[in-house]
């Protein structure tokens, strides 16, 4: 079992859950990770940073696997959906990103959601991977279609 955390010193660090101990430090990052996320089948660690972008890595050696790079404020939270296709990050610039986890070297974005009017602290799928919800400084949650990135609501 492994466990994930980001740090301010521009770093994820994995542990072993049970004993406590660092297994390592993946570098990369140069700015604060601020959210980290492992894929449902816990291969891939995403985490997002101060330096504005997301970074994938592969989760059984630490070894960089990609670089999301298109929002222009500091990257807050990270979060895979249920089958792990898709990677939802939430932002400084008011923003929420869809990615495509599947596209091998050419990672794109599938969608850029916009409607916050501040920075957003924090992205979650439902279960069904359906929906995506946004948190935002805003304080509003906005539901989001997570397959076409169509606002469905927003809860204030």
């Amino acid at each position: 079992k492994t466990l994930a955390s980001g740090s301010d010193d521009r770093t994820v660090k994995l542990w072993d859950a049970v004993s406590g101990s660092q297994k390592s430090s993946l570098e990369g990052h140069t700015g604060a990770v601020y959210s980290v996320a492992f894929d449902p089948d816990g291969k891939t660690l995403a985490s997002g940073s101060g330096d504005n972008t997301v970074k994938l890595w592969d989760a059984a050696s630490g070894s960089p696997k990609s670089s999301l790079e298109g929002h222009t404020g500091a990257v807050y939270s990270v979060a895979f959906d249920p089958d792990g296709k898709t990677l939802a990050s939430g932002s400084r610039d008011k923003t929420v990103k869809l990615w495509d986890t599947e596209a091998g070297s050419q990672k794109c974005t599938l969608h850029t959601l916009e409607g916050h009017t501040d920075r957003v602290t924090s992205v979650s799928f439902a279960p069904d991977g359906k929906t995506l919800a946004s948190g935002s400084y805003d304080k509003t949650v906005k539901l989001w279609d997570a397959a076409s990135g169509a606002q469905k609501s927003s809860l204030e």
